[in-house]
């Protein structure tokens, strides 16, 4: 399953790399992206290789990953994920933290939807003006301030609450990424370091690393108090950034509900930048 799952993800960053990325001359194509002969080529390699590697019959040493990442010319988040799958731990496995165009565009397009762009460990990079209109992130001066899995176990908002089953639901997410984000950046120390103190500060997050709970939806409602009065209920929503390994997080309420004009009105009275850089990966 593993070399299958390695496979699919070269095949995917084959057809979707352009011939002009890579330096190679573009002629008449019947199909988009590389050949397994060009790929061959440019990995030092042969196609029959690429083709054995792509139905998950041949399992890649440490250096054919390196070959084939540096051939796609594929970015961070990319190659760790090749490691990843093919058993191997990357050679700069350090969490992504960098805010991307895809990111910095999302958080422009929705600039009326309150919105955060978190990374793999779970740590806020960036958000929107409309987010911080919100004022329920009140800043602590914990090491992890800024990390939502530490925010719900062990420094929990005082302007943020769910029901039960959502809180459950919610944390279970939390548990599930921070647990996949070990997997793919085993060497990232402020990553350890962090998992490592909320199994020593939360017995529920202990119980959930030691026995993960499966979530159907990766959606979660939630109460906002707003300093100025009046509280909002919201869904937040995730969505995937492909390529960076990071993730957005949109709040949202029904269109023409009461929740939905309460939002707009205090999202239209915010100020300042349209998108903040916030947080840090870990401590120090």
């Amino acid at each position: 399953m593993e070399g299958q799952e390695f496979g699919d993800a070269v095949r995917r960053l084959r057809g979707a790399t352009s011939p002009e990325s890579v330096g190679l001359t573009v002629g008449r194509r019947r199909v988009e992206g590389l050949r397994r002969e060009e790929l061959g080529e440019l990995a030092g390699m042969s196609a029959d290789y690429i083709r054995r590697l792509e139905q998950g019959r041949s399992h890649p040493s440490v250096g054919v990953v390196n070959a084939i990442a540096r051939a796609l010319r594929a970015g961070r988040a990319e190659y760790e994920r090749l490691c990843a799958l093919a058993g191997y731990a990357a050679a700069e496995g350090l969490v992504p933290t960098d805010v991307g165009p895809a990111a910095a565009r999302l958080l422009e397009r929705f600039a009326d939807t309150p919105m955060f762009v978190s990374d793999a460990a779970m740590n806020l990079v960036a958000v929107n003006s409309a987010f911080l209109s919100l004022g329920h992130w009140d800043l602590t001066g914990e090491p992890w301030e800024w990390n939502i899995a530490w925010r719900s176990f062990c420094d929990p908002f005082t302007r943020f609450q769910q029901s039960a089953a959502d809180a459950s639901d919610h944390q279970a997410i939390l548990v599930t990424r921070i647990q996949s984000a070990s997997l793919r950046y085993p060497t990232d120390a402020s990553l350890m370091e962090l998992i490592d103190q909320l199994r020593t500060r939360s017995k529920a997050f202990d119980t959930l690393w030691r026995a993960p709970r499966q979530v159907a939806a990766y959606e979660s409602t939630a109460s906002f108090a707003h300093p100025e009065g009046g509280a909002v209920q919201l869904v937040g929503s995730l969505l995937q950034i492909p390529g960076d390994d990071l993730t957005a997080l949109m709040l949202t309420a029904p269109p023409g509900s009461v929740d939905a004009e309460r939002v707009a009105e205090i999202v239209g009275a915010a100020r300042g930048p349209a998108i903040t850089m916030v947080g840090q990966a870990g401590p120090g």
